[in-house]
């Protein structure tokens, strides 16, 4: 053998070496990974979601300028958005052809505590105000452009139009009044449907539901995105400028979180409520507090339905529904927002107005997802009350709209989450009534 066929032999014998080399680095670096990712799946998907939470405050601090990390937030949001009209419509027309049991009565103990605790949150908004009374410095804040509206009757109207919208329509816009109303139609109609035809609605609520579960999964990204975002935009300078005013609304919000829905918890389970508050609130609250929307956080709210052994007939209506009308955190800022404008003119208010207001405001309430703006774009209607200027009041707003990030982060907590609850409550009263041995949150 010549000394190039010998030299030749070594260089491949040497590229095969490293060869072998890379290919074994790169199985090792696979099964790292795969390691890694059992362990990231084998945590709580509440863990990971705090997880995530911590790292995008750090990054928010540190690299506020790689905008790029709140695209994450926005898929996650806009995936949830997406998806949650078409889970509602399918998943209410496969209950309702498929149900063999009457969930009327559940549904209207569902519904008047619904409004119960939206009116108790105005009564403790109230309460809160003239307490610690609160003056605004306006002039400076921001206005928005959309109108407000001129009443309850337009709420009421603007209510009712929405639920003979056009499906298609009402699917596209996301317009929950209208796919509850259709669907609970189309599902009663498809009762008399043959055994094959409701077996199919079952098999695609199925689907829907694995597809959901998919995006749920990705919970942590999209929240290390949003908190990103959140924290480098806003910073904590949010805190100072209204921090009386936000510590009045915050703090009334978590009043009605843990004393009065906890009352009304127990007085019907007889059971200590704070688990199942505290259940609701990690996994449904803390997801709607960074997401800032009840019908995007539909998904979880189911999801969480589901841990904790609810009927999906019961449910699948319940939680939509409530994501529409159950507005305990929006009575409250309406209520402290146009109370303040009160204060804020010298307009003293007596315990009849109070009451009325709270009613007004619990009304009003229930309208706030069918209005742009949402609750705050209500309190010119509150404030009319008391015979404030519309100018007046949309300066208001515009102090709304600049302590919305957090006002509205925490008004969405406790409305997504007491959603939860209040389902929770009425099927395990039922239960209760019944005779059964009830347990709040189940070993699994």
């Amino acid at each position: 053998m010549n000394k190039i066929d010998s030299l030749f032999l070594r260089k491949y014998d040497v590229s095969i070496k490293i060869s072998l080399k890379n290919k074994k680095i790169m199985k090792e670096g696979i099964f790292k990974m795969k390691n890694l990712l059992q362990k990231w799946n084998s945590l709580s998907l509440i863990v990971r979601i705090l997880i995530g939470l911590i790292i995008g405050a750090i990054l928010g601090v540190a690299a506020p300028k790689a905008t790029g990390l709140a695209l994450l937030g926005d898929l996650f949001v806009g995936a949830l958005r997406a998806v949650a009209p078409i889970l509602v419509f399918v998943l209410v027309i496969a209950s309702l052809a498929n149900s063999k049991s009457n969930g009327a009565k559940n549904m209207r103990i569902v519904i008047i505590l619904y409004m119960l605790t939206t009116f108790i949150g105005a009564v403790v908004a109230v309460c809160g105000s003239f307490l610690f009374p609160i003056t605004l410095r306006l002039g400076k804040a921001a206005t928005s452009e959309a109108a407000p509206p001129t009443g309850v009757l337009e709420v009421l109207k603007n209510l009712l139009m929405n639920i003979v919208s056009n499906p298609v329509d009402s699917l596209v816009k996301a317009n929950y009044i209208g796919i509850l109303a259709w669907a609970v139609v189309f599902g009663l109609a498809l009762k008399a449907a043959t055994p094959g035809t409701k077996k199919a609605l079952h098999d695609i609520s199925a689907a829907v539901t694995k597809a959901v579960h998919w995006i749920i999964n990705c919970a942590p990204f999209g929240i290390l995105g949003l908190v990103y975002n959140t924290v480098s935009t806003n910073g904590l300078s949010i805190f100072t400028d209204y921090g009386k005013l936000l510590a009045l609304l915050v703090g009334c919000m978590l009043f009605t979180v843990f004393v009065t829905n906890p009352i009304i918890v127990f007085s019907m389970l007889r059971r200590n409520p704070y688990p199942l508050i505290l259940k609701c609130l990690k996994e449904s609250g803390l997801t709607a507090f960074f997401t800032r929307s009840s019908a995007a956080n539909i998904p979880m709210n189911m999801a969480l339905c589901e841990k904790l052994g609810l009927n999906e007939d019961n449910y699948s209506v319940s939680i939509p529904l409530g994501s529409t009308i159950n507005m305990d955190g929006a009575a409250i800022t309406i209520t402290v927002m146009s109370l303040a404008a009160a204060h804020t003119m010298g307009i003293s208010v007596d315990i009849p107005t109070a009451i009325i207001l709270s009613v007004l405001a619990a009304v009003s309430a229930c309208g706030a997802s069918g209005v742009a703006g949402g609750s705050l774009l209500l309190i010119p209607l509150a404030c009319s009350l008391f015979g404030i200027s519309n100018d007046v009041a949309m300066q208001v707003v515009g102090v709304g709209f600049i302590i919305g990030v957090v006002q509205d982060s925490v008004e969405t907590c406790l409305n997504s989450s007491s959603d939860v609850l209040l389902t929770a409550t009425a099927e395990l009263y039922q239960r209760r009534k019944a005779g059964e041995d009830i347990v709040l949150i189940p070993n699994k």
